[in-house]
């Protein structure tokens, strides 16, 4: 039975917490104007509800004693008043959630059922913490070519600064893991490392995804969103696809890495944050400055410190290590035991290929493969190498025989990559190394639909 306490100053709402958190829920009600620290000391709960008056010197420092007592106990916040900065700061210092009256029974269920969960989460992060440390140790990144050793000698220099990194190269070739690798390996390692994929997210949620939002600032807003930037203070921000960003949002962020500081949307509180900033893009930057679609002075702010990575195809001594490595991930994933890849060419087939979809496609054709043996060693009748979808070539002499001839294969080879993937576009777009843009175009040219997508129903 989880034991909660409830901090409140009157006590007035002890019927209704009684209402709402039935068991298995055990509450023990204890006034705000007692000291409970030597209750603390004594008793352990699962998790702590603390009413917020409005003096709010007095809220924080009992805050800051529970935190001090009790610091791995999830508080929940109760107050009265709505206003973001009190909010913003109690996350800050270290609250679970922050309920606004009125104190409704769903409402403080589902803030407990919240703060639990993440208290479970974080239980198991913490315990898989030893094994994360020596995934991003740089020393035990698969790096046999010599450009990947200078990247990686290159990161170790990096992470020991906080200066912006600009991380280049193709789809799939490790963007995120390396960035990941910089942060765990800084000084802000332990603070929050937040990813942001900007192609997955319209430009209209992405401002405030990005900056968070006030309480009616749009139609919607009904309450105040702490923005990404905001969470990620003292940590490490990685922006993914940094070249997707419209030209009025690549200004705003321009301000966070000069200034630190920035306005939710629909405020004008000016809100600092310090955090380091790791751009990706597998677009040429350069190229998008010259027509006018990226900003020049974004790009020599978060220019300053730049790692190319290589295509898998560029990198080939890399190869071998890197798909035991992913079979070893993925049996135990799968929990299966194979012991390797068969001497019948799988390799040479591999080394020969010229992985499109880079170390993200080498991942999703070993995991097919495993699902698919039976025996201790991968065959290469499971191994399923693709060739890139060719465009329709340009020419005015093209009849249309050959012009039909070729949908009609196009169709059929993208239809047998779905059916491999299970019809997860995603997936597919890997096994036949493009994006998952690029198919989704193609699947709507050639009329391709499943009952299994949402558009189809």
């Amino acid at each position: 039975m989880c034991k909660i306490l409830i901090i409140e100053q009157s006590l007035k709402c002890r019927a209704s917490f009684e209402e709402a958190l039935v068991p298995p829920y055990d509450l023990t009600f204890w006034p705000a104007g007692k000291n409970v620290t030597p209750h603390l000391q004594k008793k352990d709960y699962g998790i702590i509800l603390l009413n917020f008056e409005q003096d709010d010197g007095v809220n924080f420092r009992r805050l800051k004693q529970i935190r001090q007592v009790s610091p791995y106990t999830p508080v929940v916040i109760l107050s009265e008043v709505d206003k973001a900065e009190p909010a913003a700061r109690a996350m800050r210092k270290g609250a679970a959630d922050f309920l606004v009256t009125p104190f409704l029974n769903e409402k403080i269920r589902l803030a407990v059922q919240r703060a639990l969960e993440n208290r479970q989460m974080k239980n198991e992060i913490d315990y898989h913490r030893s094994k994360q440390d020596i995934v991003y140790d740089f020393d035990k990144i698969i790096a046999r070519s010599n450009s990947m050793k200078q990247i990686i000698a290159d990161l170790k220099k990096f992470s020991r600064t906080d200066s912006t990194i600009l991380i280049t190269g193709e789809t799939g070739t490790g963007k995120s893991f390396l960035s990941g690798a910089v942060h765990f390996n800084s000084h802000r390692r332990d603070n929050p490392f937040i990813k942001i994929n900007c192609a997955n997210i319209p430009d209209n949620l992405l401002e405030s995804e990005l900056f968070g939002h006030e309480k009616g600032a749009f139609t919607g807003a009904d309450k105040t969103r702490v923005g990404r930037l905001e969470q990620g203070r003292d940590g490490t921000v990685f922006l993914d696809e940094i070249g997707e960003i419209n030209l009025s949002l690549q200004a705003k962020l321009l301000r966070v890495l000069e200034e630190k500081s920035f306005e939710r949307v629909g405020g004008n509180r000016t809100i600092h944050s310090d955090v380091r900033i790791i751009a990706a893009t597998n677009r040429d930057l350069e190229v998008q400055v010259a027509e006018g679609k990226f900003r020049e002075d974004l790009f020599y702010r978060i220019n300053i410190l730049r790692i190319l990575l290589p295509a898998l195809r560029d990198r080939k001594a890399c190869i071998e290590p890197l798909a035991q490595h992913l079979l070893e991930k993925t049996c135990r994933n799968l929990r299966k035991t194979i012991r390797g890849f068969s001497p019948d060419n799988v390799l040479d087939r591999f080394r020969a290929y010229s992985w499109p979809g880079n170390i993200r496609q080498l991942a999703n054709t070993i995991e097919r493969a495993a699902i698919l043996e039976e025996s201790p060693f991968i065959r290469e009748e499971n191994i399923i190498l693709p060739e890139p979808v060719a465009e329709i070539p340009k020419t005015d002499s093209m009849s249309s025989v050959q012009t039909e001839n070729f949908y009609s294969q196009e169709k059929e080879m993208i239809v047998k990559a779905l059916e491999e993937s299970l019809w997860v576009q995603k997936d597919a777009a890997c096994l036949l190394g493009i994006s998952p843009r690029a198919l989704n175009y193609k699947i709507k040219k050639l009329g391709i639909t499943h009952a299994r997508w949402r558009k189809n129903r």
